[in-house]
């Protein structure tokens, strides 16, 4: 028969290993490979990050794009040049889009199974529609600061970018709850 200590000690056990991730959303990179300034960004939010989470984990996501390297790929490069430590970073290579990539990572999530939060490094326009979908998922969602593209691409482009989350979120929704998770 276990002590009455014996559920304090094994709750103790199990909050060491839950872990803290962050998903780093994918942008265009260049065609020699670098970071389009968009997604430069989003790297530099997910380093403070993981500054301020040392042992959080980083899931760079994105598939391929025309220079050839996937987008998770060149964004796992740039934290590795920063400085983060390999074994803190597991991307997710195969996503097209922003909710293939959250199915994806939620697969990665799952698997790992010590997934205790998920902070949505992105743009803060593209914040609320990837928060949203991983809440739905049933994590629990920071929202770090992260730099934004406001006052730095024209002011057209960027009212574009709002419009489509504004259109994307609601059907990104409805398509993540209509299909049920594996």
């Amino acid at each position: 028969m276990p002590r009455s200590g014996d559920g304090e000690v094994a709750s103790l056990i199990s909050a060491q290993r839950v872990k803290d991730y962050a998903i780093i959303f994918g942008a265009a990179v260049l065609e020699d490979g670098r970071l389009s300034p968009t997604l430069r960004r989003r790297v530099q939010g997910a380093l403070a990050w993981a500054e301020a989470h040392p042992e959080g984990l980083l899931i760079p996501t994105g598939g391929i794009g025309p220079s050839g390297l996937t987008e998770a790929e060149a964004i796992q490069r740039d934290l590795l040049v920063a400085g983060i430590a390999p074994e803190r970073v597991i991307p997710e290579t195969q996503g097209r889009d922003t909710l293939e990539s959250v199915r994806l990572c939620d697969a990665i999530l799952r698997r790992r199974g010590d997934c205790r939060s998920v902070a949505i490094c992105t743009s803060p326009f593209h914040q609320p529609r990837c928060a949203l979908l991983f809440r739905l998922l049933g994590y629990r969602v920071e929202r770090p600061p992260m730099p934004s593209d406001r006052g730095r691409v024209l002011k057209r482009k960027y009212a574009r970018y709002v419009l489509k989350e504004i259109l994307a979120t609601p059907y990104d929704a409805l398509l993540l709850l209509a299909r049920p998770r594996p």
